[in-house]
């Protein structure tokens, strides 16, 4: 009897530290006849020993995972797997992340505030060999493309380096001088430095600016957050 003929659907990893986001986009992804989520984890090392157990076709990755960063997240599933694909699902401005998590080894990225559907349409187009993002941030690498001597974003945010903007999270979230120096594994002067510097990029007078900056930034991003998971349930 000849076997019958079926298209294999292609695996997708879904990382992120959020239960109730990983449900939606499984529920999602899963609805598609030409997708299927082969395996799903919240933190980093939870993500390469899933890509090690059963290699995926394509990984989502969430910038802020628990106790780790995404984009070194990236940079290591593209050292490891570089015939793997990826695409950053995330509540950051895609403004300041977008070129930064191409650049770290991405295809395509997604902000949380878009429609679900929009994930299929990445996913699709990643796998056709584009690079997925907005028209606006198409627009914004373009012009950096063709003027490079021209700062091309508005945002003060994007002045800075992917460094400094661990620091600046991390202030947000009231972290003192030496746990950002423990958690990032600098030395504590070197946090000054940054700290020094990002208050020259985002033309902020003192301490107290920086830190009122910080937080709102990461207010911004809970919000996100919060709005990403009411769509989920």
């Amino acid at each position: 009897m000849a076997r019958r003929n079926q298209t294999k659907r292609t695996q997708v990893l879904v990382v992120d530290d959020h239960p109730l986001v990983r449900r939606g986009l499984r529920e999602t992804i899963n609805a598609d006849a030409g997708f299927m989520v082969c395996g799903e984890a919240e933190d980093r090392e939870g993500a390469l020993a899933a890509i090690a157990a059963k290699p995926p076709d394509l990984v989502i990755v969430d910038l802020e995972l628990k106790g780790s960063n995404g984009l070194e997240l990236i940079k290591e599933i593209r050292a490891r797997h570089p015939e793997t694909l990826i695409l950053v699902l995330s509540v950051h401005d895609e403004a300041v992340f977008a070129e930064r998590t191409v650049r770290a080894g991405a295809s395509g990225y997604l902000s949380k505030q878009e429609a679900a559907e929009k994930v299929i349409d990445a996913l699709r187009r990643i796998l056709g060999g584009q690079i997925y993002w907005t028209d606006k941030v198409a627009s914004q690498v373009a012009s950096r493309l063709t003027c490079p001597k021209r700062i091309a974003s508005n945002c003060p945010l994007d002045r800075l380096s992917e460094r400094e903007l661990e620091v600046f999270e991390l202030i947000g979230n009231g972290v003192s001088t030496a746990r950002i120096a423990k958690t990032l594994h600098i030395d504590p002067s070197t946090v000054e430095t940054h700290r020094a510097r990002i208050k020259e990029k985002m033309n902020l007078k003192d301490a107290s600016e920086l830190l009122q900056a910080a937080i709102r930034w990461n207010l911004t991003r809970v919000t996100g957050v919060a709005a990403a998971m009411e769509r989920a349930i």
